[in-house]
């Protein structure tokens, strides 16, 4: 599902106007990504949790050449789902 066929399935869950649901849709993403981005975790109980995780430096090697490369540290967005999302999904 990409984010036009999500937008349509809102508009038929809730009867927003499909204008509405972008705005709503644009709104839960942009909340969600400046909280993240403040190093906040955010919760939706029953749905699963947004939280950032340190990816510590680290040395790789190129596949083509053999060369070792240095990775630099970095943060990462991750999604972890909540039981009621996994006993859905499972059912």
């Amino acid at each position: 599902m990409n984010k036009a066929e999500l937008t349509t399935a809102i508009v038929k869950k809730t009867g927003f106007t499909k204008k509405d649901a972008e705005k709503a849709l644009a709104a839960v993403t942009e909340v969600i990504t400046e909280a993240l981005s403040a190093g906040e975790k955010v919760q939706v109980v029953g749905f699963g949790s947004f939280e950032v995780r340190n990816r510590p430096a680290r040395v790789a090697r190129n596949p083509r050449t053999g060369e070792q490369i240095q990775i630099e540290a970095s943060k990462a967005p991750v999604f972890k789902a909540g039981k009621a999302l996994k006993d859905s999904v499972n059912a």
